[in-house]
């Protein structure tokens, strides 16, 4: 009898052990699914989604499936507060990425820190980020308006030093952030020489950006700094190609994606420049063998070239199961300390996790719409963009004293 006790205790604890084993590591990824970044959005999901197979086929993090537990934030900061606090609390998922809309990355990551979990921002390029709204629990991948401005502006400088600018800017945080960062480093601080106006956000129509095209073209400027994003930008711009501007003007999109100049299309964006952390040609060109095979993993999948935003989320999740393996755990404690100060190579060159505001500091690229010829001759019809200039992280980010100087204006503690 006691023989029999045994071999059943035995086996339950067998059961028990498998169970524990076979537990998925549950993430979640908080992305627009609908409204005006559901493109951006969507290449998140891809990457996230490749990643996940890949390292699921490869045994897993620590012997543990990762599992994705999606929400959709339409693009509206309550409702990716709401649904990050909803993975934590009902899904149990131990950390949590995504946003396209700094505002939106800004509150996620917020609820996330009251709940004791990371949150790493994919597509979130607000100065406020990692600046005046960072915390400890949040991690930025990408690069931030400050360094877009830094690598535009040294092109620019270069190419456009005596001409007129004029900003339309999408009124938010991540547009604010933007236009003040550009006129910083190309000197086009004086309003009354280098105007602007700014466009209603989330819910700008037409019309609005037809009042601002139309004051643009009035006011004679060369160089126009659309600092606008996803459909907001698509919209402009097909009015602007309308009204002859982009003959007319040099125009800039500072934050520019594939899948904003897939939705425009090769005829209206040539020639148009603009600032990426990354771009799915970079490693061919200057030869990163993970990157190219990230590409190629990628178009296969899903027919169709990776952007920015599923590059960021394909590379967050590879660096989260790193800082796991790393650890042994997925403390967030540990994980914030695990992740402070470390330098990898994935898709690019070497990238780092600063210490002090947890921002990636990486190799920023500016990069000019191809001809439509050379777009369409790719396999995808994708090849838009060539690489015309680049600024190595440490040149573009803010240093501790200017980020210090943010922070304290803002009311905020210098140390996260």
């Amino acid at each position: 009898m006691n023989l029999r006790k045994a071999l059943f205790s035995a086996c339950l604890l067998l059961l028990a052990s498998t169970t524990v084993y076979a537990e998925t590591l549950k993430i979640g990824l908080n992305y627009p699914q609908t409204g005006r970044y559901k493109d951006q959005g969507l290449q998140q999901r891809l990457g996230a989604f490749l990643a996940v197979d890949e390292i699921n086929k490869a045994g897993g993090v620590m012997g543990r499936e990762l599992e994705l537990v999606v929400r959709n934030t339409r693009g509206e900061p309550a409702q990716g507060a709401k649904n990050t606090a909803e993975l934590i609390d009902r899904e149990g998922v131990r950390m949590v990425f995504g946003g396209v809309s700094s505002a939106v990355a800004i509150a996620s990551g917020k609820a996330a820190r009251d709940r004791n979990r990371l949150y790493f921002g994919a597509l979130t390029y607000s100065n406020a980020t990692t600046g005046a709204e960072g915390h400890s629990h949040m991690f930025r991948e990408p690069y931030n308006a400050w360094m877009t401005a830094k690598a535009l502006s040294q092109y620019l400088s270069t190419n456009h030093s005596d001409d007129d600018y004029f900003y339309i800017t999408a009124d938010y945080t991540w547009g604010w952030s933007v236009e003040e960062s550009v006129r910083k480093f190309s000197g086009t601080d004086d309003t009354e020489r280098h105007k602007g106006v700014k466009t209603p956000f989330p819910r700008a129509l037409i019309t609005d950006f037809r009042d601002a095209l139309e004051q643009a073209d009035a006011s004679n400027a060369k160089v126009l700094m659309m600092v606008l994003f996803g459909d907001d930008m698509v919209r402009a711009l097909n009015v602007a190609y309308e009204m002859g501007l982009t003959k007319k003007m040099q125009i800039v999109v500072p934050n520019l994606t594939l899948g904003m100049a897939r939705e425009v299309g090769p005829t209206i964006m040539e020639g148009i420049i603009g600032g990426s952390p990354w771009v799915w040609n970079v490693p061919y060109e200057l030869n990163y063998t993970r990157g190219t095979e990230f590409v190629e993993a990628f178009s296969k999948r899903y027919e169709v070239r990776p952007s920015t935003a599923a590059a960021s989320a394909y590379s967050i999740i590879y660096q989260y199961k790193d800082a796991v393996e790393r650890t042994g755990t997925t403390n967030t404690s540990l994980l914030i300390k695990a992740l402070e100060g470390h330098r990898y190579t994935l898709l690019k060159d070497e990238q780092y996790w600063r210490a002090f505001d947890h921002q990636n500091v990486q190799t920023v690229y500016v990069v000019k719409v191809k001809p439509r010829n050379t777009v369409i001759a790719d396999e995808y019809s994708a090849d838009y963009f060539s690489i015309i200039d680049s600024m190595s992280g440490e040149q573009a980010a803010q240093t501790r004293e200017e980020w210090e100087e943010r922070r304290l204006k803002a009311g905020k503690p210098v140390r996260l």
